[in-house]
């Protein structure tokens, strides 16, 4: 388990899913099924659900599109985190809060592939936590028009490189949302 110590738990992670980041995401719908299959999946199992919400100068906070999708609603007693920058570490309470939950595994879903939820997975990894992507529940929009692949690629090729990263005493894993299981 993680390098952390004393720090046996679980918890999933749902990164950026807002009605301004989503509303053109490759496969929107059937990953925010998916992500709503794990929350309820997660609360059924006593597993903490950490929502992480994104604000900067295109997404303002309060706005509409700041907004979590309709489809997923946090309950008062789930953490919510706002960040500011991609790696949902960087000057936020996420540390904190996962160490208050004595947790050293995420399970990490959410958007964008290759932003938020890329960076997100290797500061975790960088930090001590085990990272267990979920493949069919992550999304990106497509910039292929600045150059980028297509969306389907870039969310495909992060699934095929997490599974292979490493690191001394942590575990990376990428499995689909029927195969996610909590308890280690």
């Amino acid at each position: 388990m993680s390098t952390l110590e004393n720090r046996p738990n679980t918890a999933l992670v749902v990164i950026d899913v807002q009605q301004g980041v989503v509303s053109d995401a490759h496969q929107r719908d059937g990953v925010v099924a998916n992500i709503a299959t794990l929350v309820d999946r997660a609360r059924a199992e006593a597993v903490p659900v950490v929502w992480v919400q994104h604000s900067d100068d295109h997404l303002a906070m309060g706005s509409d599109p700041w907004q979590y999708v309709p489809e997923l609603t946090r309950r008062d007693e789930e953490a919510l985190v706002h960040k500011s920058y991609n790696d949902s570490f960087e000057a936020t309470e996420l540390e904190e809060v996962l160490a208050a939950a004595g947790v050293g595994r995420l399970v990490v879903t959410g958007a964008e592939t290759d932003a938020c939820v890329r960076a997100t997975i290797h500061g975790a990894l960088t930090r001590g936590y085990d990272v267990t992507l979920v493949g069919d529940a992550h999304t990106t929009a497509d910039r292929s028009p600045w150059g980028a692949p297509p969306p389907e690629q870039v969310i495909a090729h992060t699934n095929l490189y997490w599974q292979f990263q490493s690191a001394p005493g942590r575990t990376t894993a990428v499995v689909p949302t029927g195969e996610v299981a909590f308890t280690v």
